[in-house]
């Protein structure tokens, strides 16, 4: 029986050399990426079993990549490997698109055992996770949360939120920086914001960079 195949999408090299370690007796791993633009051609690419995948990767970050792969490759099981420990980003993946969420600070048979339950079809979520998880249900149900930005308006915001300038996410985009600054300013208007400091703060609140 033929192992399943693994692609691994995680921008700090040593946390991918030590994915490969410890999945290679068990996996495939048929390639490595390390932004999200990267991450979404590999996929398309490759079209393997399993992508795991970092939330806070550069250029396109983990959520906006993983509800596209979600749309692109359904089959596809996406596990996600964090240093988030926002309950809010762990169950909007679930919800959405991921089938098992994990932080890095888990133990490594743990990304073993996830991969192999979501193969089975079952999903996992770290024990420390599923208990923040079930605290939050009790308290609310159903909770809603519901961004205003648009797909354009994530991308372009962490593009700016990364440090880049209007002409560099323009060429990263495909677009001409006048529609980077059209959507720069539309956020600003949108969201009152004054500086850049304020779409840093925003990019952050949203889950769309990490924090400092």
């Amino acid at each position: 029986m033929s192992q399943a195949r693994v692609l691994l999408a995680d921008d700090h090299i040593l946390v991918v050399e030590a994915f490969v370690k410890l999945l290679e007796p068990y996996f495939t791993v048929v390639g490595i990426v390390t932004d999200g633009y990267d991450l979404l051609e590999a996929a398309t690419q490759l079209r393997p079993d399993v992508i795991v995948i970092d939330i806070g990767m550069p250029k396109l970050n983990g959520i906006d990549a993983g509800r596209r792969l979600k749309t692109a490759l359904p089959n596809t099981k996406l596990v996600v490997v964090t240093m988030n420990e926002n309950v809010e980003v762990a169950a909007e993946a679930l919800h959405n698109w991921a089938s098992a969420f994990l932080l890095k600070k888990s133990a490594g048979t743990e990304l073993i055992k996830a991969i192999q339950e979501v193969l089975r079809g079952s999903s996992y979520v770290t024990p420390a996770v599923a208990q923040q998880l079930l605290d939050q249900f009790i308290r609310d149900p159903n909770p809603v949360h519901i961004s205003k930005l648009s797909r354009r308006q994530r991308q372009v915001l962490q593009l700016l939120a990364e440090g880049k300038n209007m002409t560099q996410a323009a060429q990263v985009l495909g677009i001409t920086a006048r529609t980077v600054a059209f959507h720069k300013y539309r956020i600003m208007e949108e969201f009152n914001l004054k500086t850049t400091s304020d779409l840093l703060r925003l990019a952050m609140k949203e889950n769309i960079v990490s924090p400092l």
